[in-house]
């Protein structure tokens, strides 16, 4: 069995040179489970900050993919793209980043989809996971949010059994389900419980 895990900006450099120095043939799982913040010293919502989240968040898991399917497809593989709760429910100082999240969930929720018209038994399970106790993310949100961070390990181990049992979709820790739910049903309520959970007194970063 080979798998291979792509964390981390090592990922976006991966993307550009995969072709050239890896070869991906006899591959079983592919974990997608890397991100990027703004660059240090741009402005939050700055197209600059905008266009270096889409290609770190977005556009390389889509490279990536692109040149791990035929494999996958001949192994009948499992494509695991960990992503975020923020790619289902937008919350407040968070547009480029939940943007990016929002057109990761619609690629692979699309590409699933082709998949199963043309019958490529290529699994695709999308983990919808939290504010996971990463030092790193917790400078991230400070003053921000009151939601507390999820342990890491656990967060990890449901992504590892979604992946394992070809699972559609994951969320970690389990309300996240239910709150993804609530966006559609009733959007009010939702709103509600995404604002209960942010330090309002915190004035918008510009």
């Amino acid at each position: 069995m080979k798998v291979l895990l792509l964390t981390g900006l090592g990922a976006l450099f991966f993307a550009y040179y995969w072709d050239d120095n890896f070869d991906p043939g006899g591959l079983d799982y592919l974990v997608l489970n890397h991100l990027g913040a703004a660059p240090a010293g741009t402005r939050v919502r700055s197209s600059q900050s905008t266009r270096w989240l889409m290609q770190m968040n977005f556009l390389s898991y889509v490279q990536l993919t692109s040149s791990a399917l035929p494999s996958l497809t001949d192994s009948k593989g499992s494509l695991v793209v960990v992503s975020s709760l923020l790619g289902r429910v937008p919350t407040s100082f968070s547009s480029p980043y939940s943007a990016a999240k929002f057109a990761l969930d619609s690629f692979f929720s699309s590409l699933r989809r082709e998949l199963d018209v043309q019958e490529v038994n290529v699994a695709i399970t999308m983990c919808v996971l939290g504010l996971r106790d990463r030092a790193s993310a917790a400078e991230g949100v400070r003053g921000i949010t009151r939601v507390r961070a999820a342990p890491g390990p656990k967060a990890a181990l449901a992504v590892i059994r979604g992946g394992a049992t070809r699972a559609s979709g994951v969320f970690y820790p389990w309300r996240f389900h239910l709150l993804c739910l609530l966006r559609s049903w009733m959007p009010h309520s939702r709103a509600w419980f995404v604002r209960q959970e942010l330090n309002i007194t915190t004035p918008a970063a510009a």
